[in-house]
């Protein structure tokens, strides 16, 4: 099979926005791939916004230190390959079809095992996430790495990534998201992610919500982790925008450490890195990691999709925000990064998700909109019903559809260039369409005129 092939044939799989509660596919499968989950020390980033960013910065970082580094992450962009990074690089298409081709064949034993049951008696083969975890711990074992930073996909306690006992779990500010999955509280949310806090683990916790601080500290006495604490124990000192990113100041095990270039926007995205630094000492034992290394580890990185510059003239933006919190700290992101006048959303959404939230977020800074769908997949909104629910948020007349993202973007500049030259244009709202703005060539690597 080619690739493209391979890839749609794992992608075919039981979805990963489903979640089947439970470890025991992903255990059978590391079992008979023989324990590649214990190969190196883990670094799990948990959280409901911000996990992508900070498990990039982490890596990042550990990679200035001249350690082998792995990442899995998810969901992707474009291709399934970038979800598995070694040594900072998505594996290439052919590395990644060889893996699959040996590690398949006991997926399918998994498979034949009927280890659970869905609702109408069915058994449950191996998820789409499931295998791309195993696919992970084994590509990092036969690497080998040095260390592993593991981006859960949903939750915590069962995300198939908790195969693993990480060493350090960071723990991103938890939010409302997945709420039909994971609850309608923060107190169950929370309760969820918290299950990445593994016996004698070191707990890293960003800023929380009072209601999920409390049941992430108490999971940490329940199971004897040490908890780092946002504020005493780390965090954001002071920062100051720049062109192309921002000067922060951060609290490090050894005191305060200034001037340092983050290339990306937002004090959300500040707060992530002193997320991620926190991460990578409490890594090292509670060490300060050299000056230089911090500077060389934050300069690198690189966020695709995070308030990602794509082109100028009109100037283009992506992000993948797609609940209000996330909504929230992108959209202050925008005003202090760019202040557009006008700003023009090209947006899509899924049905699951908290639309009317992200909207509402949307209104307070876009002038116009213009909605549009992401094909293959039944859980987005179709342009029109999606524009019937932002129009009870914007101005009459600042809500239009587009069949497609071509075509909405099209719309889009001519928008702003009929504005003249202060409009930008922002790509958001999904995943999904922030990936296929990319696959369209719209990147930081390749800017179109």
């Amino acid at each position: 099979m080619t690739h493209a092939e391979i890839a749609a044939k794992l992608q075919a799989r039981w979805p990963e926005h489903r979640v089947a509660p439970s470890l025991a596919r992903i255990r059978a499968l590391c079992e008979l791939l023989g324990g590649p989950q214990r190969s190196c020390p883990v670094i799990q980033v948990a959280g409901t916004n911000g996990k992508g960013s900070t498990a990039i910065m982490v890596e990042s970082l550990l990679r200035a230190l001249n350690l082998r580094v792995g990442r899995f992450s998810s969901p992707h962009l474009v291709d399934v390959t970038e979800r598995i990074a070694i040594d900072g690089e998505p594996m290439s298409p052919g590395a990644f079809d060889e893996l699959v081709a040996d590690v398949l064949p006991l997926v399918e034993l998994v498979d034949g095992r009927a280890l659970e049951l869905d609702a109408a008696g069915e058994p449950i083969p191996m998820t789409f996430f499931e295998v791309m975890t195993g696919l992970a711990y084994e590509a990092f074992a036969q690497a080998p790495v040095d260390v592993a930073v593991v981006e859960v996909g949903l939750g915590g306690a069962w995300d198939a990534t908790s195969v693993a006992d990480a060493q350090v779990a960071a723990i991103c500010p938890i939010a409302f998201d997945h709420t039909h999955i994971l609850g309608g509280t923060l107190e169950q949310i929370a309760a969820e992610k918290a299950g990445v806090i593994k016996p004698g683990a070191v707990a890293v916790l960003a800023a929380q919500e009072p209601a999920a601080a409390q049941v992430l500290l108490g999971r940490c006495a329940e199971v004897g982790a040490k908890a780092l604490l946002d504020g005493p124990d780390f965090g954001l000192l002071d920062r100051a925008p720049a062109v192309g990113g921002q000067v922060i100041r951060l609290n490090t095990a050894e005191g305060p450490l200034g001037d340092i270039f983050l290339p990306l926007f937002g004090e959300h995205m500040a707060h992530n890195a002193a997320l991620a630094l926190a991460a990578a000492e409490a890594f090292l034992g509670g060490r300060a990691l050299p000056a230089a290394a911090v500077a060389e580890g934050f300069e690198q990185v690189r966020a695709p999709a995070r308030m990602e510059v794509v082109r100028r003239s009109p100037t283009i933006v992506l992000d993948t925000c797609h609940n209000p919190a996330g909504a929230q700290a992108t959209m202050n992101a925008m005003r202090e990064a760019f202040d557009f006048d006008p700003l023009i959303g090209v947006i899509a959404m899924m049905a699951d998700k908290d639309v009317d939230g992200v909207l509402a977020q949307f209104a307070g800074q876009m002038s116009q909109v213009v909605c549009t769908a992401v094909p293959g997949t039944d859980r987005a909104l179709e342009p029109a019903i999606l524009a019937q629910r932002a129009a009870s948020h914007f101005e009459p007349g600042m809500v239009a559809t587009a069949a497609d993202i071509v075509a909405a973007l099209e719309m889009a500049v001519a928008k702003a260039d009929e504005a003249g030259a202060g409009a930008g244009i922002i790509v958001c709202g999904s995943v999904y369409l922030a990936g296929q703005a990319r696959s369209l060539g719209l990147s930081s690597d390749r800017r179109p005129g």
